[in-house]
């Protein structure tokens, strides 16, 4: 039999495969302990893929909140570009108006609009 001190399994579908040979083997031979250590090392490997599942699920559902995240600055940034172009039209758009009057002698405070 193997020492479950110093025997390493794989995990995964490798040892999903391990255990369900050795189980099949135990049976067959009439073997409990080697059909019951394959049943084990089949739930070990049924184990280390969900967490390797979910890990990766949580690997991913990070990447989609830094996604977000991203898009939500550079969105931020755009708003705030936005509004700084628009105030700088708006302060050319004064200066040209008050060019024009002083170009047409009139004095920009005195003028009514």
């Amino acid at each position: 039999m193997t020492d479950p001190e110093t025997e390493t399994t794989a995990g995964g579908l490798a040892g999903k495969l391990a255990g369900k040979v050795k189980e099949a083997a135990g049976e067959l031979l009439g073997d409990d302990h080697l059909a019951r250590e394959g049943r084990l090392q089949e739930s070990a490997a049924d184990a280390d893929i969900r967490a390797r599942r979910e890990e990766a699920e949580a690997r991913t559902r990070a990447e989609e909140a830094r996604i977000a995240e991203d898009a939500a600055a550079t969105d931020e940034e755009r708003r705030r570009l936005k509004a700084e172009i628009a105030a700088e039209n708006a302060e050319q758009r004064i200066e040209h108006e008050r060019f024009t009057k002083e170009a047409e002698g009139v004095d920009p405070k005195e003028d009514p609009r």
